[in-house]
């Protein structure tokens, strides 16, 4: 096959970690042809929607940027590959609106885009978790401090998050006897001007925040447990959490297997549900990672499992 992928720039994937750069590693050793570029070099000339990408060689080195050369940049409509990955990070900004416009236009034009662009826009990564309250803790969704303060007396302890962030980035715990309450929510909120998340804190964060990933709609049986370094409520491991991989329990094996369906026919090939004890707190649909974590302590080839599922839909 012939594959675009969409993301950030290589020199600033690691390499060691990286679940974009271990699908495309798995791809290229299937012998997949590999050509890559950024969101901002996609473009729609004359009604088509086109990329300036490079083709990628692996040259064998596993460390620093030199396990990569390019081919000179050359137009390709999207169209004329077999398959487009989406693999640039959030946060999910008007650019990124943008781009999935561009994906949703090009799959009219015969273009196979993973995950699809309109489902991309549909499955706000925090705001998903609100179509399956059957597994969720108490969620509040406003821009109101009243509304946030509320929701604080109720339920004591809270966590308050960003819409669009990633990594654990913007993310807050509030109790009733913290001096800084106003403060937070007037920074989170931009004094009452955007739209934030409030979840009643799961003390289940202790024991790891859950990753657990779907492909095609059938969970991997490992999940990545992401567990906070001594004195943070954060797990992800960008904010310094620890990653232990664990097989599935069965309240997590329950919402994988709810879920999984659902989101693989709105065109989610891929998708990394976050689980805290018994609970679903995110959908992240844009660049879900931790292929590399899993491997490496399951023996469970997770970007085998992609690349299969992408060589099914592809053809």
């Amino acid at each position: 096959m012939k594959i675009l992928v969409v993301l950030d720039p290589l020199a600033s994937l690691k390499i060691y970690k990286d679940s974009s750069y271990a699908m495309m590693r798995e791809a290229n050793s299937r012998g997949h042809l590999l050509f890559t570029c950024g969101a901002e070099n996609l473009r729609v000339k004359d009604g088509i929607v086109e990329a300036l990408a490079a083709q990628l060689h692996f040259t064998g080195t596993q460390s620093g940027h030199d396990w990569y050369t390019q081919s000179e940049t050359a137009i390709t409509a999207l169209k004329d590959f077999d398959a487009v990955i989406m693999r640039k990070d959030p946060p999910f900004d008007q650019q990124y609106f943008y781009a999935t416009q561009l994906f949703t236009l090009a799959e009219a034009q015969g273009a196979k885009v993973f995950n699809r662009g309109q489902a991309l826009r549909d499955f706000n990564e925090k705001l998903a978790i609100l179509k399956f309250p059957q597994f969720t803790a108490p969620t509040l969704v406003t821009q109101s401090e009243s509304d946030v303060r509320a929701f604080l007396a109720e339920h004591g302890d809270i966590i308050l998050k960003p819409l669009d962030g990633m990594g654990g980035t913007g993310i807050f715990r509030l109790t009733q006897a913290d001096p800084n309450v106003g403060s937070i929510i007037e920074t989170l909120t931009a004094n009452g001007t955007q739209t934030i998340m409030a979840q009643r804190y799961i003390a289940a964060i202790k024991e790891g925040d859950k990753r657990i990933l779907l492909i095609d709609g059938k969970p991997v049986d490992w999940c990545l447990a992401r567990i906070p370094k001594a004195g943070e409520t954060r797990g992800n491991l960008a904010a310094g959490g620890s990653g232990v991989a664990r097989p599935l329990t069965a309240r997590d094996r329950e919402i994988a297997e709810a879920l999984g369906p659902q989101l693989a026919a709105q065109g989610l090939l891929l998708v990394g549900l976050d689980v805290i004890g018994e609970n679903l707190t995110e959908v992240n649909v844009t660049s879900p990672t931790c292929f590399a974590e899993i491997t490496a302590q399951s023996g469970i080839n997770v970007a085998a499992l992609f690349i299969d599922a992408l060589e099914k839909h592809a053809n």
